[in-house]
């Protein structure tokens, strides 16, 4: 007697159809029951909507912010029927991890669906009030480095003066900020975070109230000198290194100071001798810039790794996230001679780090994760006219030294050109952060972009913008409770 034909489709063949090299044949066939099921259709109908469902996650799997309006039209098909076919990708679960597995897929799992999830991308769409998901601190009143791609005005900083007085105006952040996401709050600049002298206080109240900070810093003054002045700092939950080359050469080539390479490396390997003394010390990770003509270093920068685990084999580095430089192409794209040296150069790095760090968490970011898989990688750019007047500050905010709230996190430098327009406002002992965030949005206060604006965006900024850009579409055109596609 023969066994039963098992007519489940291989849900692998569903989930793999976004991945370069895919069959979508395949993922037709594979579908084609469940649409029918799903959508109560005939086969004919059901092997029609099956393939507009694999274009649909194909699509949204690289262009994630395609507004539905454009999907439409691109599969050729009425509302009604594009309604069917947005209801039945909803019952079928391979085919969102499709999306979400696929080419861009790290837009929607590192950034949008996690701030969906928060109700801030829902408060920034309707205008709402909504103390902002992510709350950026920027305590450095200097900087020791000057960097060629920074945005920093050369020389500026805050006066010493202003530092007490910024430290209980953070304070009071710390204290008002709400606990039901211990990740909301992060240091960085800016300027360097270690430049103020009293960060370990603040760092250590925030721990107190359960919150998990992680600092970014360029790690010039991690030093045990000033572990040892602010013990506070040990109570990070991690702190993220930036790092600007691999040799003195390179590092005096960015950031312009002599020897900076290896005092870096030097703090860096003490710190980790530290961390074994501790069961509770902060995660460590660096981030790391692949600049024009060097991909061929990151295979040395697997090495580097390497070394500063052997100092404490028991405390490896946690995490390393890898990102392009794409601020001198215009177009976001890379040439295709450079292309391939990018992806051959990614793919002995993955090898590498398999052999010599295999518990290294490696974050790829938007556009090099599509580089690993094959794929022409092209970064989001979003130009003043895509620029939303209201910016988003439901979503993140940046408070300096001073207490002025920026809206944009490349806004928050002293003295920069044109970056006072996109201050929301001021916290003071009067004046909490809820508040200059509720006025501005009660208020419909409104920053007219202009050229040159969009610098004030990282990569971050550029997506949530984006998103956003997306959803008004989406209910604009009567797609309001499916607006974003994933949701």
């Amino acid at each position: 007697m023969s066994s039963p034909v098992d007519l489940q489709p291989k849900p692998s063949v569903i989930e793999r159809c976004t991945l370069p090299g895919a069959d979508p044949a395949s993922a037709v066939a594979a579908l084609r029951p469940l649409v029918s099921a799903a959508a109560g259709t005939g086969e004919a109908d059901a092997e029609r909507l099956a393939g507009h469902l694999v274009s649909l996650a194909r699509t949204y799997s690289t262009e994630p912010f395609t507004q539905l309006e454009a999907a439409r039209h691109g599969l050729g098909v009425e509302r009604p029927e594009f309604r069917l076919l947005l209801d039945t990708f909803a019952r079928i679960p391979e085919l969102r991890t499709a999306v979400e597995q696929g080419p861009a897929g790290k837009y929607w799992t590192n950034t949008v669906l996690p701030v969906e999830r928060s109700g801030a991308l829902d408060a920034a769409l309707h205008g709402k009030p909504w103390f902002p998901n992510s709350v950026g601190l920027y305590p450095g009143p200097t900087c020791m480095f000057r960097c060629h791609f920074c945005v920093r005005v050369t020389g500026a900083k805050y006066e010493h003066s202003s530092v007490a007085g910024g430290n209980e105006m953070f304070a009071s952040i710390i204290d008002e900020v709400p606990t039901d996401n211990p990740a909301r709050m992060y240091l960085s600049g800016g300027l360097e975070p270690l430049t103020n002298p009293g960060l370990g206080e603040l760092i250590s109240r925030a721990a107190g109230r359960g919150l998990k900070l992680t600092m970014y810093t360029n790690s010039f003054a991690l030093t045990e000198q000033t572990l040892s002045r602010q013990p506070g700092i040990w109570d990070l939950h991690a702190i993220r290194t930036s790092l600007y080359g691999l040799n003195d050469d390179e590092y005096q080539a960015t950031t312009t100071k002599r020897a900076s390479f290896s005092r870096v490396k030097k703090n860096l390997m003490r710190f980790q001798e530290l961390r074994r003394e501790r069961q509770d010390a902060p995660r460590l990770g660096l981030s790391y810039i692949i600049l024009p003509g060097r991909a061929h270093r990151l295979l040395d920068l697997v090495d580097y790794i390497a070394e500063l685990n052997a100092s404490a084999p028991d405390r490896p580095l946690e995490f390393l996230t890898l990102r392009e430089d794409y601020s001198g192409r215009p177009d976001g794209k890379l040439a295709p001679e450079e292309r391939a040296q990018m992806q051959e150069a990614l793919s002995a790095f993955d090898e590498r780090v398999r052999a010599h760090t295999p518990t290294l968490h490696v974050d790829y970011g938007y556009a090099l994760e599509s580089q690993r898989m094959g794929v022409d990688a092209e970064l989001l750019r979003i130009r003043p006219e895509t620029m939303r007047p209201t910016a988003h500050p439901q979503v993140a905010v940046q408070v300096d030294l001073l207490g002025d709230v920026y809206l944009y996190r490349e806004a928050g430098f002293p003295d920069l050109k044109g970056a006072d327009r996109y201050i929301a406002g001021r916290v003071t002992p009067d004046t909490s952060l809820a508040e200059v965030v509720e006025r501005f949005v009660v208020e419909r206060r409104e920053v007219e972009p202009v050229a040159g604006d969009e610098y004030f965006l990282d990569g971050y900024d550029q997506v949530i913008s984006a998103r956003l850009g997306q959803m008004t579409a989406d209910v604009a055109a009567g797609w309001g409770d499916v607006r974003g596609f994933l949701r």
